[in-house]
């Protein structure tokens, strides 16, 4: 949802070499977040390739997002009180 949201008009294709994934996989996925209502998918209306489209997070893909990121923080905060706490 990073990639998408820092470059809506980003192709599945430039997403599978991003995380070094398949085509096949980033499709799987793209469809799964349009299906819970993650991101929306338009076409370019004045497009010359017909079959570029442009990815749009949704507010209820923004606040998943939001939500995952406070929670990855969370597990990253206690894991450096506990290393803290073994070094003492």
């Amino acid at each position: 949802m990073l990639e998408i949201e820092k470059n809506s008009s980003i192709n599945q294709r430039a997403l599978a070499m991003t995380f070094n994934m398949s085509l096949g996989k980033i499709n799987y996925c793209i469809k799964a977040l349009i299906d819970i209502g993650f991101i929306k998918i338009d076409n370019f209306s004045n497009a010359q390739n017909k079959l570029q489209y442009l990815y749009l997070l949704t507010p209820q893909g923004i606040a998943a997002k939001t939500r995952l990121t406070k929670k990855f923080l969370k597990i990253k905060q206690k894991e450096y009180n506990q290393l803290k706490e073994l070094l003492k």
